[in-house]
């Protein structure tokens, strides 16, 4: 049943101390507070515990509303309380009494610390699971989330488990393992940013290879290139390409259906291994568009697979990839800029705010001979109309310039190699 759900672990509480020991002043008490803010008292039950060791004991108590329970319990010998507040919402919203509720508990043992918690629980609807609230976790203190108006679907594969929402703020939000990964209303946010600052750096890509991206955001991209004559995208799960055709078609804008693009079912490490290997397939630019390096894909991010790579591009080509927030994981974006660093002579980091991701992001383009910063503003708009390539919403002249303006705490991230590099202002 949707509702809300409240937590609180109070210490250093500083009321009067028989509020801790007495039951019948705590009974007194949250009785008086659940009348307050208008929920309904069924009946309650409140325990002390003995004296130990030459201490009173504390109070346990439960309150039955007929909105759910309120439930106390105290240690003296602590100084403490935690508090659990539970309200469903079936008739009415009654989240509103019990934010108050807690509110003016918390007031009345005044702790000098608190720790509180929000849980939303269930779903207006079971059968659609609406209203349910989407968290993805940005470190270990920090999350982030969407309300959902609807579960699509979702599906469990060997790989990985796979979700489709739609969202009032986003429209069709994709996750993967809980993580967002696009959106029918923000993809340009990402999708731009990590393929047109190579791709229009490049004077003639023909052709491309994304390893992973099976969402087909960054191969259609890709595709407005008039010169591109051939994409390859490399998809471990099968069921993230059918899911995307279905569900996302405002994301792919119709690329699995263009014959320029090849997709390929199966483990980007094994599939470039065998390129390299057989020494026939060459690309201008490519893409890694991986889930996050503490995924399965964390071996694609390494100097090992970078080198490897190097033997599949040709001559001025660039990789692209997204390398995390400088926000919430700067140790493991410095990680990724070193192993890149390690491999490539040109190594030129972006950054830019993905509201599905609810951070600051940062990408990376790296080469041995291409510099997206020898195109200036002018040049990068030239080649654009050139290209015929028109109605993007985020990359234009004067973007492509400050993606790669770093503020200082992303800089400080750099390898040392990387940060003695000029950055040139070279014009084209």
């Amino acid at each position: 049943m949707q509702g809300l759900h409240l937590t609180a672990d109070l210490y250093g509480c500083q009321c009067d101390a028989t509020l801790l020991t007495d039951a019948d002043r705590l009974t007194a008490l949250c009785a008086g507070a659940v009348g307050s803010v208008g929920l309904t008292l069924v009946s309650d039950k409140f325990f002390t515990f003995p004296d130990y060791q030459g201490q009173p004991g504390g109070v346990t108590g439960a309150v039955l509303l007929a909105e759910s329970h309120l439930a106390v319990h105290t240690w003296p010998e602590r100084s403490g309380v935690t508090l659990d507040v539970y309200v469903c919402n079936f008739s009415t919203d009654n989240s509103s009494k019990a934010e108050k509720l807690l509110d003016d508990l918390i007031v009345a043992f005044s702790p000098r610390e608190q720790n509180t918690n929000r849980i939303l629980r269930g779903s207006e609807d079971p059968q659609s699971q609406a209203g349910e609230l989407l968290i993805e976790w940005l470190n270990e203190d920090s999350a982030f989330g969407f309300r959902a108006a609807r579960r699509i679907e979702t599906v469990r594969t060997p790989y990985q488990t796979l979700e489709v929402f739609d969202t009032p703020q986003w429209g069709r939000l994709f996750r993967l393992d809980g993580c967002y990964m696009t959106s029918e209303r923000d993809e340009f946010f990402y999708h731009e940013p990590i393929v047109h600052p190579a791709a229009i750096a490049h004077p003639k890509p023909v052709s491309a290879l994304v390893i992973g991206g099976g969402d087909g955001g960054s191969s259609e991209e890709l595709l407005k290139h008039p010169s591109i004559e051939r994409v390859v995208m490399a998809e471990l799960d099968a069921e993230v390409v059918r899911v995307a055709r279905k569900h996302l078609g405002s994301v792919h804008r119709g690329a699995f259906d263009d014959a320029r693009l090849q997709v390929r079912i199966g483990d980007g490490w094994e599939l470039v291994e065998a390129m390299a290997r057989a020494g026939e397939e060459r690309f201008d630019l490519v893409v890694l568009d991986l889930t996050d390096p503490d995924t399965p894909a964390h071996r694609l991010y390494s100097a090992d697979f970078l080198r490897m790579l190097q033997r599949v591009m040709n001559p001025g080509a660039a990789v692209t990839l997204h390398i995390g927030s400088p926000v919430y994981r700067p140790d493991a974006v410095a990680r990724l800029l070193r192993e890149v660093s390690s491999v490539f002579s040109i190594v030129r980091p972006l950054g830019v705010f993905v509201p599905l991701y609810g951070a600051y992001w940062g990408l990376c383009c790296a080469s041995n001979s291409l510099d997206p910063l020898a195109l200036d503003a002018a040049g990068v708009e030239k080649r654009l109309r050139e290209r015929g390539i028109a109605g993007l919403r985020y990359y234009n002249g004067d973007t492509h310039r400050a993606l790669f303006a770093l503020p200082n705490f992303y800089r400080e991230l750099l390898p040392a190699r990387a940060q003695e590099r000029p950055i040139e202002a070279l014009a084209r």
